[in-house]
């Protein structure tokens, strides 16, 4: 872990004896403003940066369209590439003709990787959370979406019908 990521969460550990309640629960912003407000973060220009390209890559994320079909889609869509020592989010946009195929391609795979992992992860979560508490009703996970997603797109047919 990194000296900035250390220093982070000391603060937070800061923040949860000072301010927060007993529940164990955190809000990120709460932490945040506390901690801008005491000086324990003090933003430079990279971490300004920073916080604008995340707010220009959500706006992309929430960026949807409708097609003649009626389906409704995201427009813009990420690919990371490295170039250097540095890895770089490049966003293509579906209607755009001259954002490259190979940029979709790259970007549904690196999203489909996410998932997985996301997928691997909450099982992981879960069995670690049932081993742990060992609840009369273990906490069951299904990875299988197959159901889920026709189920998702019969809901959105009969509603465009």
């Amino acid at each position: 872990m990194s000296a900035y990521s250390n220093a982070i969460k000391d603060y937070i550990e800061r923040y949860k004896r000072e301010v927060a309640g007993g529940d164990g629960l955190v809000e990120p912003h709460a932490v945040a403003e506390w901690a801008y407000r005491n000086g324990c973060h003090k933003p430079n220009v990279k971490t300004v940066i920073d916080a604008i390209a995340a707010d220009i890559a959500q706006a992309f994320r929430e960026e949807y369209r409708t097609d003649a079909r009626g389906r409704r889609y995201r427009a813009k869509h990420a690919a990371t590439q490295k170039m250097g020592n540095k890895t770089l989010s490049l966003w293509g946009d579906l209607d755009d003709p001259n954002a490259p195929h190979e940029h979709f391609v790259k970007s549904f795979a690196q999203r489909r990787q996410q998932i997985v992992g996301d997928c691997v992860q909450l099982k992981t979560d879960v069995d670690v959370y049932n081993d742990q508490r060992a609840p009369v009703e273990p906490i069951q996970v299904v990875l299988d979406f197959t159901y889920d997603v026709e189920e998702l797109q019969l809901a959105y047919i009969d509603e465009v019908n």
